[in-house]
C-alpha cells in the first residue's frame, strides 16, 4: 500500500529517447536514453511524462513512454486506478 493515500503501490516507469523513425518506436542510441524515474501511482508517472514531453517539444524525434511495471512484475494483477 502507498503511504499517502492508502492505495495499493503500481510501479510504473518513465523513459524517453529519440527515435530513429516517427512511424516507430526503435531509438536511435539506447546508451542517451533518459530514465526519468519510476512511480509508485499512474497519476505521478502521468505529470513526470508530461513535463519531460513538453521540455522537449522542439525536438520532433524525442519519444517519452509510461511503462506500467506492476503489469510485467504480477500479469495477473487487476488495476484499480487509471491505466
Amino acid at each position: 500500500m502507498s503511504e499517502e493515500d492508502g492505495s495499493p503501490q503500481l510501479l510504473h516507469l518513465v523513459f524517453g529517447g529519440e527515435l530513429k523513425d516517427l512511424s516507430g518506436t526503435e531509438f536511435r542510441d539506447l546508451d542517451a536514453l533518459d530514465i526519468v524515474g519510476i512511480y509508485p501511482n499512474y497519476r505521478s508517472a502521468q505529470a513526470a511524462w508530461k513535463a519531460k514531453a513538453q521540455s522537449s517539444v522542439d525536438n520532433a524525434h524525442m519519444r517519452y513512454f509510461v511503462v506500467h511495471l506492476h503489469r510485467l512484475l504480477e500479469p495477473g494483477q487487476k488495476d484499480t486506478g487509471p491505466a
